[in-house]
């Protein structure tokens, strides 16, 4: 072990927590996880013992913590330059953190009408000014990277940018968003990855129900 321990939330909703598990998970970097559960009507009142933002994820190490999915991840890429999480290529590298700060912070129409679910049965709802534009460019950077690198991920291998956006694609495909073939291919790629099959593996198993974190009038029956 290497004595990282990272703090998530919930797994079917938590598209941050979702980030650096799976970058640090894809690329072989061991670490101990610790769930706080966030299905408390004002949020978990321990988090602030783990978190200083009252957020997650939380990447701590010794007496050391780190907020911000993509911090956590330039931090621990640090710790092992070996494992991969960003291209070799300097200006690969420059791109892979390019579009993973733009998805960090940007798309903020796509992040409101469509939440990260992956218990969510796939059907689409009416879309609010400016999804379909987040879509679009989306796709564009998808097809970009595709292109130049002949996936199957963005950068021909599995990288942090692909964590990064590895909440889009249960978006894309639980809201049916996108059409576009090379989008399809690169999803399937991404839904296939071992990372990506355990956490949505144990996401379907949590009983646990956040009705804010849900699309309205679509709440889930509580689990017995």
């Amino acid at each position: 072990m290497s004595g990282l321990i990272l703090y998530i939330a919930n797994k079917n909703y938590s598209s941050w927590s979702f980030r650096p598990w799976m970058a640090m998970t894809g690329c072989g970097i061991a670490f101990e996880e610790r769930l706080v559960r966030f299905d408390f009507p004002a949020g978990n009142p321990d988090i602030r013992a783990i978190s200083p933002t009252g957020q997650v994820p939380v990447l701590q190490h010794g007496a050391l913590k780190i907020c911000e999915s993509l911090a956590i991840i330039e931090y621990v890429a640090e710790l092992f330059p070996q494992a991969g999480l960003w291209p070799r290529d300097v200006g690969q590298r420059a791109l892979a953190r390019a579009f993973s700060m733009e998805m960090a912070t940007g798309f903020r129409a796509l992040r409101n009408a469509c939440p990260m679910n992956m218990r969510r049965k796939p059907r689409s709802i009416a879309l609010p000014d400016g999804v379909m534009d987040n879509v679009r460019r989306i796709e564009a950077i998808w097809t970009e990277c595709l292109n130049r690198s002949g996936g199957p991920f963005l950068f021909g291998a599995f990288s942090a940018a692909d964590a990064m956006f590895a909440p889009v694609v249960n978006r894309f495909s639980s809201f049916l968003l996108t059409r576009d073939d090379t989008a399809a291919r690169y999803m399937q790629a991404m839904s296939s990855h071992p990372a990506f099959i355990q956490w949505q593996a144990a996401a379907l198993l949590e009983p646990w129900i956040v009705p804010e974190d849900e699309v309205p009038g679509e709440l889930p029956a509580l689990q017995p």
